[in-house]
């Protein structure tokens, strides 16, 4: 355990992570990942949606609860709360979102297993920081009436209602048996044409200001890098099959008013 939270192989592991968030930003921009609207066969063998989902989020549920159970701050209040809203959102993305996907949309095997060595790390990255790796009273128990956690909590959960509303919206666009496509209208798909990427996009805002931390700032940065260059692939979808009917909408394609 010692080797895997040194000092120097952790920093290594988020400067590592900022750089690649940088480099997936600019690659996106080329190559569109293959999923959803945006799937494509090119990207070999698939999986069923659901199976997908399960599979690529539930490493990052199982490595905070293991690095949360061999930590010797396990029962610090402070890091109990902020474990617990990180694994909040996997439980809610690896055992409760896949179940509601309606239809038979298919993802490749490569983006499960990206995804599965993404989520790895980042719970690595974070898990790593508040349990093991913050300085010994960075968090005291006053931590969680700070300015900090309260306007980083409300963020999160802000962005959380918003993500799980935008995919509800999507999810009820079509009537069973209906495989055609909608322009999603309600919620914050009035102003962005990925309702749902905002929403995450603010829970690891408010998560890297509830912890004030750089892995945290990080993961907000991984999470802009991997959903804005696909938020512009869907408005791209969407402004090709539906023309000006989408397009007069003036939507932006991530954060609203912004970009």
């Amino acid at each position: 355990m010692e080797a895997i939270f040194n000092p120097f192989v952790f920093d290594t592991v988020v400067a590592a992570m900022a750089a690649m968030a940088v480099i997936v930003f600019l690659a996106l921009h080329r190559v569109e990942a293959a999923y959803g609207m945006t799937y494509s066969s090119k990207w070999g063998p698939a999986v069923n949606n659901r199976t997908g989902w399960v599979v690529m989020e539930a490493p990052a549920f199982a490595c905070m609860l293991l690095l949360w159970a061999a930590s010797p701050r396990a029962t610090e209040v402070p890091q109990a709360v902020m474990g617990g809203l990180f694994l909040a959102h996997y439980f809610q993305r690896t055992f409760i979102f896949p179940f509601l996907m309606r239809g038979k949309s298919r993802m490749p095997l490569a983006i499960v297993a990206m995804g599965m060595l993404f989520n790895s790390v980042n719970a690595y990255m974070i898990g790593g920081w508040l349990f093991h790796i913050s300085p010994q009273g960075y968090y005291p128990p006053s931590w969680i009436i700070s300015p900090q956690f309260i306007f980083g909590t409300a963020l999160f959960l802000t962005g959380m209602a918003v993500n799980i509303h935008s995919d509800h919206v999507i999810r009820n666009l079509r009537k069973p048996g209906d495989s055609r496509h909608y322009i999603p209208k309600k919620g914050m798909y009035r102003f962005v044409t990925a309702g749902n990427y905002f929403g995450e996009f603010m829970e690891w805002t408010g998560f890297a200001i509830l912890t004030w931390s750089l892995p945290g700032a990080v993961f907000a940065l991984w999470t802009f890098a991997n959903l804005a260059p696909r938020a512009r692939s869907l408005h791209k979808r969407y402004s090709d099959e539906f023309g000006e009917e989408f397009t007069a909408l003036h939507r932006k394609y991530i954060i609203p008013f912004i970009y």
